[in-house]
């Protein structure tokens, strides 16, 4: 056994669990993994691939790539993620959007607008493939950092939920990754071989996410267990909110 298949069987161990603990994936499922390119959402499709054939449930996985006009050097991905899908031997889409530009002339992308709209072309998609749910590759720490983020910026004790359904229950998003760590999706993704595809956002540098992550990455040198801790927080206060 190879070190991709040591850690991939590590990493499902945490994405069993996720999926126990929330209900992500039924037997007849149609799912869109939704892929930028990343390790991250590379690392997913990989994943729930491999597990296929290891679980009681029978799913169909469909890979779908939504590029827009402003993804620097995004067409030149293409190629690249087509000749993945087809090793992964999954179906997959290539989806076009478009974006504008701020009005107020800074010339500065509304990430806000991007998210809305990548996230409508793959609901989209899902609608038009017959699909019933929209894998995205989020992990431990965008749950972290989101957490962070609304309580530091709105005030709120809110997360990002591993299973959240949208139109009536017609398409459900999961984040079967909710439990693992960056850091293990870098390992695996570097001994699978993945191309470093770049960041995709240009504003990944600068958004309020990346600070978050710049604070977590601090905080975790003296509690190791922050991530752990956020999530347990707001699934705590949520259940005192239900009794």
């Amino acid at each position: 056994m190879g070190s991709a298949e040591k850690l991939a069987f590590c990493l499902l161990k945490k994405v069993n669990k996720a999926v126990r603990d929330h209900g992500l994936i039924e037997d007849g499922d149609q799912i869109v993994v939704a892929v930028s390119g990343g390790k991250d959402s590379l690392s997913l499709l990989k994943l729930l691939n491999v597990r296929q054939p290891l679980v009681r449930e029978s799913y169909h996985l469909l890979a779908v790539h939504v590029q827009s006009d402003l993804d620097r050097g995004g067409h030149f991905r293409r190629p690249e993620l087509e000749r993945l899908f087809q090793g992964e031997g999954v179906e997959y889409s290539f989806e076009e959007m478009s974006l504008a530009l701020e009005e107020d002339g800074s010339g500065e992308l509304n990430c806000f607008w991007c998210s809305w709209n990548r996230r409508k072309a793959l609901f989209l998609a899902a609608d038009r493939l017959g699909c019933n749910k929209v894998a995205f590759g989020h992990h431990a720490d965008d749950v972290a950092q989101t957490t962070l983020l609304n309580l530091l910026y709105h005030g709120r004790l809110e997360t990002m939920e591993p299973k959240v359904s949208f139109f009536g229950g017609k398409i459900t998003v999961i984040r079967p990754l909710a439990y693992v760590p960056e850091k293990e999706l870098v390992r695996f993704a570097r001994a699978c071989g993945f191309p470093g595809m770049g960041a995709p956002c240009p504003n990944s540098v600068t958004s309020k996410r990346a600070t978050m992550k710049d604070l977590l990455r601090a905080i975790e040198k003296e509690c190791p267990q922050v991530k752990t801790n956020l999530f347990r927080a707001v699934q705590e206060y949520r259940g005192r909110l239900t009794d």
